[in-house]
């Protein structure tokens, strides 16, 4: 039986290092799955457009061979060019007034009315002034009065405008037609003419008929305008197979320039039949797979602490998606808009949850990645790699939110400046620098500021903890820690040492010092719920221990861990500060109880398991220290007249008992760190308790 039963443990223990080994092996194979689907959707968005294999320069010699053209192409207009035509067009447009004969209708109507009432049968030469008036109002009518609009505020006299009759449009001149003015003009020089008549009567009449009768039709002049551009050809010449473009070390004049531009263009957009479009796929796989590769070679051999967890790797590569995928979508549809997107919000939120390399390294094979099928894709990298350098020098450090807004500004001087630079190695002059980029510079800065409530949501999403809530968290100020200094003053000063401590020691033997900082101040706030039974808190000579037994007392000592943890998960305390409330005492006794029940009850066996803490282990350098400085610290506060030596053997005592049991197993501390960390902490006890060290005779 007993062989039976030694082999079902073997084989239950074989089983569950199986099990262990399987485990082991789907999370690293979620990692490979992660990089596949990253690749797969990549591809999927990339634009199937080639890549012009030149690099060229208005003004600059031609470093290449000599280059024919390989195929038949039409000469594309410059931007300036188009943008003159444009212009020349939309003067040469004329906009379309249509003559409304219904109002002129009204008009003559009201004024025969006007008339009946102004001139009585009575008066003299009432027939004269009647022919007079009408006369005037039909001239003036039948010409056409025009109403004014915005359309004509720059035009001259001269200006030509479709007049639209009968569904039938004429050219007339501005100075054709009247305006309210000019035919209240033309009444009075009429009026002055006429004889036997009443003048200042005529033109009051006349005056108040006038109607504008032609009115601007946007509609037929938008689609008139639209028609002409239509029409425009974007490009003026053909370079015919064969033909010379440039030879090598010519100067890329504006000419050359243009059909280089309209060869690189064409070769862009140029799919052709099955093979290229096969040959074009698997070019920009292999592209797209070597970037990959690179990350997750990088991530593995240089960053193994990343690698481990899955989470980081895959916000990762969700950031580096998010800027991918619609760089493609812009790039497919309007090229020119690429510089419009905010690429300096990538490096913004990766330095806030990584270190500076990862951030540099992902933020350069993004770029490159996008850099596939942008145009001038040689200032694209260099524009974007600049601005990555100065987005980590400038947030690198630094945890405040007021720095970010710093760092859009230096974005967008970075970008004009090197810009600049680029437009006068191209153009030679400032006039010509396009000022439109510029504004896309400007709103790619502002963008930039999206990474505040994109870093609040990505904590959330991913379980992550930056430097900025560290910030906002280790502030004596906040409301769970101003509860704590309020309820339980003396576990606050003890937490605020303990705090002071652990900063001191991972400063010296690296590590998160604001993590270990911010985790100290929270440790121990499970002892807001009973105050009085922590010796810190007891202000006067009664300890309400006296009246409890030693095992209701250790219950009550253990239970501030399992309280702490209640009350930090009720004021959405990240898990991050949690796991130091976890592991502040490890799974180590509360000696003094479990010494005194002992003494109670002489001959009994008492279980140890009743009077320790139930863990877990620290199992980061952070949680370690923080345990070190939270017993010494505590522990430091009985001693009676300390000294040097009564110092030093407190902090030997008190950390090599956790080493000998076994709470440092899980955590990645060295002896050497240990070292140091003993050293810091007599150091911080003796000027914590202003002890004179003792100096040889």
């Amino acid at each position: 039986m007993k062989h039976i039963f030694y082999f079902c443990q073997v084989e239950a223990f074989h089983m569950k290092n199986i099990l262990s080994k399987l485990q082991h092996k789907s999370y690293e194979w979620f990692k490979v799955v992660s990089f596949v689907i990253a690749i797969i959707l990549v591809m999927w968005f990339l634009p199937r457009v080639g890549k012009f294999k030149y690099e060229f320069q208005a003004g600059k010699p031609w470093n290449h061979p000599t280059l024919y053209a390989p195929f038949d192409f039409a000469i594309h207009k410059s931007d300036r060019q188009l943008s003159e035509e444009r212009e020349r067009i939309e003067n040469q447009n004329y906009p379309y007034f249509e003559f409304d004969a219904e109002a002129t209708a009204k008009a003559r109507e009201a004024l025969h009315l006007l008339l009946d009432e102004k001139l009585p049968d009575q008066l003299l030469n009432r027939r004269k002034t009647r022919q007079l008036v009408l006369k005037i109002f039909e001239t003036v009518e039948n010409r056409g009065v025009i109403q004014h609009h915005k359309v004509l505020d720059k035009a001259g006299k001269d200006q030509r405008i479709q007049v639209v009759r009968d569904r039938v449009a004429s050219v007339y001149a501005l100075s054709d037609l009247f305006t309210i003015a000019s035919a209240y003009e033309f009444a009075t020089r009429m009026a002055d003419t006429a004889r036997f008549v009443d003048k200042q009567l005529v033109v009051q009449i006349v005056s108040e008929s006038f109607v504008q009768n032609l009115v601007y039709n946007e509609k037929m002049s938008k689609q008139e305008l639209q028609a002409a551009f239509e029409k425009m050809s974007e490009t003026y010449g053909l370079v015919q197979q064969g033909e010379l473009i440039i030879s090598e070390g010519d100067v890329v004049n504006e000419e050359k320039f243009m059909k280089l531009n309209s060869l690189r263009a064409e070769t862009e957009q140029r799919t052709g039949d099955f093979k290229r479009i096969n040959t074009l796929l698997v070019g920009q796989f292999i592209l797209v797979l070597a970037v990959f590769t690179t990350l997750f070679l990088f991530i593995r051999f240089l960053r193994n602490e990343l690698f481990n967890e899955l989470k980081k790797i895959n916000l990762i590569l969700l950031l580096m998606l998010l800027t991918i995928l619609p760089s493609y979508l812009i790039l497919s549809r309007e090229a020119g808009l690429v510089y419009l997107l905010p690429f300096g919000l990538l490096p913004i939120i990766l330095i806030t949850f990584f270190d500076s390399r990862t951030t540099v390294l992902v933020h350069l094979l993004t770029i490159f990645l996008v850099s596939i099928v942008v145009p001038n894709a040689f200032q694209f990298v260099f524009l974007q790699l600049i601005v990555g350098y100065v987005v980590v020098f400038s947030l690198d450090q630094h945890g405040r939110r007021v720095y970010f807004f710093r760092t859009s500004g230096l974005i967008f001087l970075t970008y004009l400046i090197i810009y600049t630079g680029f437009s006068f190695i191209q153009v030679s002059e400032f006039a010509l620098i396009d000022t439109k980029t510029i504004w896309f510079f400007a709103l790619s800065a502002a963008l930039t500021l999206l990474a505040l409530p994109m870093i609040y949501f990505l904590e959330r999403l991913f379980g992550l903890i930056t430097d900025l809530t560290l910030l906002e968290l280790s502030n004596t100020n906040s409301p769970l820690l101003r509860e704590l200094a309020s309820r339980a003053p003396g576990t606050f000063q003890h937490s605020m040492q303990v705090a002071n401590f652990a900063e001191e020691a991972l400063y010296a033997i690296g590590g998160n010092v604001l993590l270990a900082r911010t985790g100290a101040l929270y440790h121990d706030i499970g002892k807001m719920a009973e105050p009085y039974y922590f010796i810190e808190n007891q202000m006067g000579s009664y300890n309400p221990h006296d009246d409890l037994m030693p095992a209701e007392s250790a219950e009550i000592i253990i239970g501030h861990v399992i309280k702490g943890i209640e009350t930090a998960r009720k004021a959405n305390i990240p898990d991050q500060i949690i796991d130091f409330i976890r592991t502040h005492h490890g799974t180590s006794r509360v000696n003094y109880f479990y010494v005194m029940q002992q003494r109670m009850n002489p001959g009994l066996n008492v279980d140890e398991r009743d009077f320790c803490y139930p863990g877990p282990l620290p199992f980061s350098k952070e949680t370690a220290v923080v345990m070190m400085a939270d017993s010494v610290e505590a522990a430091s506060r009985s001693m009676k007249e300390p000294d040097e030596q009564k110092i030093n053997d407190l902090v030997e005592y008190i950390i090599s008992k956790q080493i000998e049991t076994n709470q440092f197993v899980n955590a990645n501390i060295t002896f050497r760190d240990i070292r140091v960390v003993k050293g810091i902490l007599k150091k911080k006890l003796l000027n914590s308790y202003h002890v004179r060290i003792a100096y040889p005779e």
